[in-house]
């Protein structure tokens, strides 16, 4: 049966924005959303619960897989929820499509450049590298 064939009227349209594929990119901001509520609980309970915040004791919490791997996982689920947001406000507001190109694309090299220097940051305080 193809898309077309679908028994109910929501069957027709389930998955289809006006581009095609906006029920994919709602779907993925929610699923991100989510992720990002859990590592953010994840990440306070966490604070709260360690017996001080100077940097030793902060350094051992991150050197722990415990803290550094939902830390990790923080840190690309919150970039790349922040990338699809900036997306959605520049492909609403930009009307120019060279010019939408050009500022998603920044936003892009931008996101993955903060990501990596969080990641980069983090992998030298789990791993021990020297501060």
């Amino acid at each position: 049966m193809t898309l077309g064939e679908s028994a109910t009227p929501l069957g027709k349209v389930r998955g289809l924005g006006s581009a095609r594929e906006g029920g994919e990119h709602w779907l993925s901001e929610r699923v991100s959303s989510v992720a990002l509520l859990l590592l953010g609980a994840w990440f306070v309970a966490s604070l709260l619960l360690l017996p001080g915040f100077d940097q030793r004791t902060l350094t051992e919490w991150l050197s722990s897989p415990a803290g550094a791997v939902p830390m990790a996982l923080l840190v690309v689920t919150a970039f790349w929820h922040g990338l699809d947001g900036m997306k959605v406000i520049v492909d609403d507001y930009v009307d120019d499509d060279a010019n939408r190109f050009a500022v998603n694309t920044a936003l892009l090299f931008l996101a993955v450049a903060g990501a990596s220097l969080a990641l980069f940051a983090l992998g030298r305080i789990a791993f021990g590298a020297a501060a």
